[in-house]
């Protein structure tokens, strides 16, 4: 769910976005129905989360706002990193978020015909409500949580996320900052030893 996290650790790769972005509608290997750069960037999504769900900060944030949250708590905890992300955004690209998140939703939009039918239905949510840039507010985390607490299929707490992000700011931020560099260290060395390829075939 971290949507804006795996959009920026594509480093401005068509492929490699494109395939973070629909990586959690493409299960096992439906993945090889993509052109091969989409392929790796779906790949990425599935390595990222791997090394997400295993890491010692991650777990220790789990572990956090679990109590809170129960089975929703790793979605919760993805929503809290993009917040940071987005917050800070000017520490991590020279482009202004709002513009890049324009530019990220352009870039799905002109690949429509790739999208899973999962991520058809909710891309128009995101859009309007403009996800990418909202995550840096608490205003826009509001939003976000209350629509995603009104479409949960059991009882989350989701709307009480701001709320508790905010008791808890100070920890969780410095949990960010610990984690987020050595992700983006992680990414970076996977980048550089998978297949390469960023061209994908247009549809019409």
């Amino acid at each position: 769910m971290n949507f804006l996290a795996h959009a920026y650790l594509s480093y401005d790769s068509e492929g490699l976005l494109l395939g973070n972005f629909i990586g959690d509608a493409v299960k096992g290997n439906d993945f090889l129905n993509y052109p091969p750069a989409v392929q790796r960037g779906i790949l990425l999504h599935r390595h990222i989360d791997q090394f997400t769900d295993h890491h010692p900060e991650v777990t220790k944030h789990l572990e956090l706002i679990r109590k809170y949250f129960g089975k929703y708590a790793a979605v919760v905890s993805d929503i809290y990193f993009d917040h940071f992300l987005a917050f800070y955004w000017e520490e991590f690209s020279p482009t202004p978020l709002d513009a890049y998140a324009e530019s990220i939703y352009a870039t799905i939009q002109s690949n429509d015909a790739l999208l899973p039918v999962k991520v058809k239905e909710y891309l128009p949510y995101m859009i309007r409500g403009n996800w990418l840039y909202g995550y840096a507010s608490m205003e826009g985390l509001q939003r976000v949580f209350n629509g995603m607490s009104r479409r949960a299929n059991f009882p989350s707490n989701m709307e009480q996320a701001v709320e508790i992000l905010q008791l808890h700011y100070p920890e969780i931020e410095a949990i960010f900052r610990r984690y987020f560099p050595l992700l983006e260290t992680e990414v970076k060395g996977w980048i550089s030893q998978a297949p390469e390829g960023n061209s994908i075939p247009k549809f019409s």
